[in-house]
């Protein structure tokens, strides 16, 4: 009997400074069904590519734009290097978005139930994808 491994969740990247709000939607994301990872900032998340072992690639990009800051380049690596998946920018309600090439703009305040549900619409789980066992 040969045996098969489950898929690989898709993996979320997740960029927020601020710990509290990055470990809640890490959590919310991986009881949705995906592999959450989080990183304080960009030369962060770039550590966090090397030696994923078995983790799948990242599909999708959660970026606070405080976490951002001026880093544009770093983030154009981190881009490459992830194979341009979509990103999610979260700003301020009055706060400029800078250009790029965002799949969508969320603004503050925002719940953690909202953002797992702009990943969810950009990324949606197949049925044996999802975490739950029931």
């Amino acid at each position: 009997m040969t045996s098969t491994s489950p898929p690989l969740a898709p993996r979320v990247l997740v960029i927020l400074g601020d710990q509290w709000p990055r470990a809640l939607l890490r959590a919310s994301l991986i009881d949705a069904g995906y592999d959450a990872v989080g990183a304080r900032t960009i030369p962060e998340a770039l550590s966090l590519l090397t030696g994923e072992g078995e983790r799948g690639p990242v599909r999708l990009l959660i970026i606070d734009r405080r976490a951002l800051g001026d880093q544009m380049d770093g983030l154009s690596e981190l881009l490459g290097r992830c194979d341009h998946p979509p990103v999610v920018l979260v700003a301020a309600a009055g706060e400029t978005a800078p250009s790029g090439a965002w799949s969508q703009v969320i603004r503050r305040p925002v719940t953690i139930g909202e953002i797992v549900a702009a990943v969810q619409a950009r990324l949606p789980l197949a049925s044996t994808d999802s975490g739950s066992t029931d």
